[in-house]
């Protein structure tokens, strides 16, 4: 029987921070590219230090001769992502960094084991396992940890963006240790939260005195107490942000952008990459079916994993845990799952309609337990699977 009584934490990063810079330039390429063509293949890699962001990776187009007339929109796309983000500082400007674009055409060999051929269907773009999960600890069946602490940083950024703070800078993490009974989340025993601020005269006690009503609203009712640790910019000044304080690259926050910590992770990154990568799709599709499985009510917990191989379209694999909350056997789930979805790399995109500029939006707070968008945003997280499953178990 699972633990029933514990305290987990998990932590969040704000779109200023370094890796999320990163992250946020690769997905804003990557959308770039797909607006001009859906079926645009794109492997966008940044790194951003003092005053420097180096773009690099591979796209590959049904007329390669294009490439080159996409090339020139890299530094303003690069440079209106570092500006909407907030970076004015003299060190990291979106006006003055310098944007090296590497990027250059897809390997044919890689090519040649995903694209569809006369006697085979699209290939899966790489080797891998990809896990998705959901809960019923929160509305958006997520783990609490992981959802209150983006919760908390979206809000820290509009408050930031919208002038009502002036003082808060794009540079943030947050980080949440939650208490459970009885397997429900019930409060906090401790908050931590770094945040840039641009008044190098702010105390720690400033900055607490600023953020602490945002926390507060943010959290369930009742959660925060007088036994709960704060730690707010726990080392004093914190003026120095972004890629000019510390380097950035993309990809490097897998664990903010899935679960937290509360479920497995297969080790793939997500960002800059388009769906044929099932890293990322079939990342997208395990979060979607698991959600289903527990909207559906067949369990209170559920992990799914999928695996692929490079060149072969169908998963090689499906795997189910409800973690001891089933109310249906985990292989009546497994049996059931393609019955109600086509979990080839083109199934998946065509299902979720992935092949749409959508992703940039998922750089910061999360690619999980947002609201699905009328123009195709946040796909996976719909919950219209569910009618299909309980018939096919």
């Amino acid at each position: 029987m699972s633990r029933q009584n514990y305290t987990f934490t998990s932590e969040s990063v704000s779109e200023g921070h370094p890796d999320k810079v990163c992250d946020r330039i690769s997905d804003a390429v990557l959308d770039a590219f797909l607006a001009e063509e859906p079926e645009a293949r794109v492997a966008c890699e940044t790194f951003a230090t003092t005053n420097r962001v180096v773009i690099g990776g591979e796209v590959g187009l049904s007329d390669q001769d294009k490439l080159h007339e996409y090339m020139d929109r890299i530094d303003e796309i690069t440079r209106a992502c570092i500006k909407d983000i907030g970076y004015e500082q003299d060190k990291f400007h979106h006006e003055t960094v310098e944007v090296t674009n590497l990027l250059h055409e897809q390997s044919a060999h890689i090519a040649q084991g995903v694209d569809a051929a006369d006697n085979k269907d699209e290939g899966a773009g790489d080797q891998g396992i990809m896990f998705g999960y959901a809960t019923t600890e929160t509305p958006a069946l997520m783990p609490a940890p992981i959802q209150y602490s983006h919760a908390i940083l979206r809000r820290l950024a509009e408050v930031r963006k919208n002038g009502t703070e002036p003082a808060l800078g794009p540079d943030a993490k947050s980080q949440l240790s939650v208490v459970y009974e009885g397997g429900k989340p019930v409060g906090v025993s401790s908050i931590v939260l770094s945040t840039q601020h641009l008044d190098a005269a702010l105390s720690s006690d400033d900055i607490r005195a600023i953020v602490e009503p945002y926390i507060l609203e943010t959290l369930p009712e009742g959660w925060v107490t007088a036994d709960t640790a704060w730690h707010v910019n726990p080392t004093g000044k914190f003026v120095i942000g972004g890629p000019d304080g510390d380097a950035g690259l993309t990809g490097r926050k897998i664990i903010v952008d899935t679960y937290g910590g509360a479920a497995p992770h297969g080790g793939g990154a997500f960002s800059g990459k388009d769906p044929t990568k099932v890293d990322r799709s079939a990342a997208y599709a395990a979060r979607y079916l698991a959600k289903n499985v527990v909207a559906a009510g067949m369990a209170e917990k559920c992990t799914i994993q999928l695996s692929y191989a490079i060149g072969v379209s169908a998963p090689l694999s499906i795997y189910a845990d409800t973690h001891g909350t089933g109310s249906v056997e985990a292989r009546d789930i497994e049996a059931a799952i393609p019955q109600v979805m086509d979990l080839t790399p083109r199934g998946i995109r065509t299902h979720l309609g992935l092949n749409k500029p959508i992703y940039q939006r998922t750089a910061a707070y999360g690619h999980f337990g947002r609201n699905p968008s009328d123009d195709g945003g946040f796909s996976w997280e719909r919950t219209d699977l569910v009618e299909a499953l309980k018939k096919a178990v």
